[in-house]
């Protein structure tokens, strides 16, 4: 699909509710770095360019100047090893929109530069909203701007986040926070998440809809990142419990209780408790839970059994118990699964 099919999507009934008018034109500056992850950046511009796309092709005129902006103007060396060009750091003191701070590698040396550190704190008090995007949440957090707040990050770096800057409610879960004006979101492609989740903002419901279908993504995706970082821990653990995962997953009809978990690995339930939870950031019986979920969803959307019949073959119980993991796991109940992702 082009851009000029793009009002056929929905564009042309502009828009929803918005809290900016579409006519309004607004400065989205994106801070990068050396060593930034190239997504981080890219991924959260292209939403923004086809929220413009859409209103231009809509007749109106496009809402967002973008701006990609790095301490001394100079171009940066993604981590991917392409080059990005970059226009200097505004004044501080410049009202500005929107502030999208990137993560990736090189965020830790970002965060030590007192200099840039002291310009995202003054940037964030002239903006109307500031948002980090996966790592780019140390950045934020080194300026103080996200003390008091509610925030995300990457799954893997959650733990080091709340470590680092306790002054910050970390939500492991969730693809992207708002608090307030501050805006954050988990690893990666979430910056696509929290974009789309800003045009709605601005421009209203139908135009981040109509973007998101034409980039082939969700406007709100289901579940949470726990989603996939249970499942990439229990991955990265398979040297030492592969096996025993193996196992499971044969077995998942089946009382698996500690004792029986720790007995097929051959430790004591003290011991086995202890590595498991080391190797894979889950207790066991949340393991069990997330590979029930993992089979279960699998069935729902490749078969047409039953749900309560395939509750009882992943070791759920009852259709009830199963209901409960996946709202908490998924935030969608089975049957919503099915419906949305059922062949």
């Amino acid at each position: 699909m082009d851009n000029a099919n793009l009002p056929r999507h929905g564009l042309a009934e502009m828009p929803d509710s918005p809290q900016v008018s579409p006519n309004s034109i607004r400065t989205v500056e994106v801070l990068v770095y050396p060593a930034v992850q190239m997504l981080d950046v890219t991924g959260p511009l292209q939403v923004f360019a086809s929220a413009n796309d859409f209103v231009e092709e809509s007749g109106g005129t496009p809402p967002y100047v973008l701006r990609v902006v790095a301490p001394g103007g100079k171009g940066v060396t993604a981590s991917a090893g392409l080059g990005l060009s970059a226009e200097p750091l505004p004044p501080s003191s410049v009202a500005s929109d929107t502030l999208i701070i990137a993560g990736g590698p090189g965020v830790d040396a970002a965060a030590e530069d007192p200099v840039l550190v002291d310009w995202v704190r003054e940037r964030s008090r002239q903006a109307r909203r500031v948002a980090s995007v996966c790592t780019g949440a140390f950045l934020l957090a080194a300026s103080g701007v996200l003390d008091g707040k509610r925030a995300v990050t990457h799954w893997s770096f959650c733990a080091e986040l709340a470590r680092r800057f306790p002054a910050v409610s970390v939500e492991p879960d969730p693809i992207y926070v708002r608090d307030g004006t501050i805006w954050s979101s988990a690893g990666v492609t979430a910056g696509i998440d929290l974009a789309l989740a800003l045009v709605e903002q601005d421009l209203g419901r139908t135009a981040a809809l109509a973007v998101a279908r034409y980039l082939v993504v969700f406007l709100k995706r289901p579940g949470g990142q726990a989603q996939f970082s249970a499942a990439l821990a229990l991955q990265a653990a398979d040297d030492k419990f592969g096996a025993l995962h193996e196992w499971i997953n044969v077995h998942l009809a089946d009382e698996l209780s500690l004792a029986a978990l720790a007995r097929r690995a051959g430790m004591s339930e003290r011991s086995f408790s202890r590595h498991y939870s080391a190797a894979t950031g889950l207790t066991p019986l949340r393991a069990i839970e997330r590979l029930r979920v993992e089979a279960a969803r699998r069935l729902l959307s490749e078969s047409r059994l039953p749900v309560k019949r395939i509750a009882m073959r992943c070791g759920f119980g009852s259709e009830e118990t199963m209901r409960r993991s996946f709202q908490r796991l998924l935030a969608a109940t089975p049957q919503e699964y099915r419906a949305r992702f059922g062949s």
